[in-house]
Parts: structure tokens; sequence; C-alpha cells
């Protein structure tokens, strides 16, 4: 079985089926390349993919250290190059929840495992990405 399929819908908007579930989503070009930006961008999901990949190989890590992850945030800024283009860099800025306390082997142990995550192992190398994890 296919993992997703998609199809073309015209103005540069293309819409995604997760075959599994049946979820959908919707891309479209960004303003800065002739697109209306109404939705996510290729590269936008990228960039969105590589946090979500950081935010649940975490919240295995968690569960299985019996931590309470659930609420951390991230926010994501893509950094796109010309010529070729394609995305430069990648900030991902997490906030842990309040009132959760890690130490700094915790720290260091959780931010290991966001940065070998499938995607990110899956960038490629002249991608920079600047990861940072900060208390609430």
């Amino acid at each position: 079985m296919a993992t997703s399929s998609a199809v073309y819908l015209g103005e540069l908007r293309v819409q995604s089926v997760h075959e599994r579930s049946g979820v959908q989503i919707i891309s479209d070009a960004p303003l800065d390349n002739r697109g209306k930006g109404q939705s996510f961008s290729p590269t936008d999901l990228t960039c969105t993919s590589l946090a979500c990949c950081m935010l649940t190989i975490m919240g295995i890590w968690a569960m299985d250290e019996g931590i309470a992850l659930a609420g951390t945030s991230a926010k994501i800024q893509k950094h796109m190059l010309e010529e070729p283009r394609r995305i430069g860099a990648i900030d991902i800025e997490m906030t842990l929840p309040q009132g959760l306390e890690l130490d700094d082997k915790q720290m260091t142990v959780m931010r290991r495992k966001a940065e070998a995550c499938p995607v990110a192992k899956s960038i490629h190398p002249d991608i920079k990405v600047n990861l940072t994890i900060r208390k609430a």
C-alpha cells in the first residue's frame, strides 16, 4: 500500500492524502514563488516535518523515562537560499511545558534524541539545523 497520494489541483496547489487514514493536506506555492501562500508550501512541510519528527522521538524517550512531555511546543523558521532555490537553514525553538523539570543530563539526552530523528538524518548536510530547547 502506498503511504500517500498527491494530485495537482492547478494554481500551484497540491492535495495530498495519507492513504491509511484519509487525512488530507493542501500545499500551496509561497508568495515569493508565484503562489498564494494560503497553506504550507512543500518546503514549509519539510521544515515542519523535521520538528514533528524531533518531538515524536523526544516523546518516545519521555514515555520510556516516565516524563510528561505533553505540551512541548516548537516554533519553526525556514530560511531559503537562491540559485538554486532551496532550504538553507531551519531554526527550531522548542519550549518545554511549564513545571517540567529536567536535569542537565536529561536535557542532553533529549537533544541528542531529537537531533538523531529519522527526518534529521534524511536532510541534506548543507542545510543548517539550529535547535534550541528551552524551559518555560
